[in-house]
Parts: C-alpha cells; structure tokens; sequence
C-alpha cells in the first residue's frame, strides 16, 4: 500500500505543480488581451500572432488545468447524496467514477486524439493565417497530453479511494488526531 501512495502523492504533486504554474497563463492571456485592444483601438495596429497567442494560452489553460482542476475537487458535480456520504462512502463514489467514466473518457481522448496531434506533428502544422503563429502542432499536442494528465489523476483518485476504503487512509493530515492543549 505504501508503493501506492506514493504514485499517488507523485501524480497529484506533479498535477498540482502544473496547476499552479498554467494559472499564471491567465495573467499572460489579460495582459496580451490589453495590449491587442489597445493596439488596435489607440494606434491602428495589429498582429495576428499576438491575437492567437491568446487562443494558445486559453487552451492551455484550460487543458493543462483540468487534471488540477480534479485533483482539488473543482469540477461541476451535482453532490446532493455524495455530500450526505460518510468518507468511505464518498470513497466507493470516487472509486466507481474513476474506473467507470474517468479513466474510459480519458483513455478514449488520448486514443482518438493522438493520430491528430501527430499528423500536426509530422506537418510542423502552423498558423493558416498569414503572420500566425508557427505551433499549431504544439497547440493540438494539448488534446492528448489533456487526456494523459486525467488518467493520471484518475489513477491517484482510485488510489487514494482504496487507501480509504482498505483503511489506509490517503489523507494522512486527515487522519492525525489534533494535538492536545
């Protein structure tokens, strides 16, 4: 069991690590979103690789960030009978949703987009647009590395559902009783 929560911890460190470090992409995409408007409007200029840097760093936000997103249980749940569960209850939920949807979802996302990403890849695909940007290859890279970073935690969330459930808690902090006064 100790192996076990080791992946895990490893697996929601390094999504809680990537986390962090995509969220700082939201000040990037205001500044940029600042800079084109004012551009435009004030002196008449444009580029249109500014304009889709904002698209590349919105995907990678959002794709990126889902697996943290997960890991801090931030995503959309309707939780009226999940919330009423004792832990080993929540446990059993959280076990059954990552075997049973997660993971397949995640598998299939990696599975149907990684031909996609490498057909870009081969290509070195770039902008359409004259003046774009030269990654369109990187930017669909994030569909399959969207889908491996949620079968990660996927994993961590079926481990840690174990170590509940086998009595080997996976919330160490969760466990230690406070300390007397």
């Amino acid at each position: 069991m100790n192996k076990l929560r080791i992946i895990a911890r490893t697996i929601d460190q390094l999504n809680e690590y990537l986390g962090r470090a995509v969220a700082w992409l939201t000040l990037g995409m205001v500044l940029i979103t600042f800079a084109v408007v004012v551009l435009r409007y004030a002196f008449n200029l444009g580029w249109i690789a500014m304009q889709e840097s904002v698209t590349y760093l919105h995907a990678a936000v959002f794709m990126l960030g889902a697996a943290y997103t997960l890991k801090r249980d931030g995503h959309v749940r309707v939780d009226i009978f999940y919330g009423k569960m004792g832990r080993r209850g929540q446990a059993w939920v959280d076990l059954a949703g990552a075997l049973l949807l997660l993971l397949p979802v995640a598998g299939f996302i990696v599975w149907i987009s990684w031909g996609y990403a490498a057909a870009s890849w081969a290509l070195l695909e770039g902008s359409r647009e004259q003046g774009g940007l030269p990654g369109v290859f990187l930017l669909k890279s994030l569909v399959p590395a969207l889908g491996i970073l949620l079968l990660l935690q996927g994993v961590s969330q079926a481990v840690n559902s174990l170590l509940v459930l086998t009595g080997h808690s996976a919330g160490e902090q969760a466990e230690r009783p406070a300390p007397e006064v």
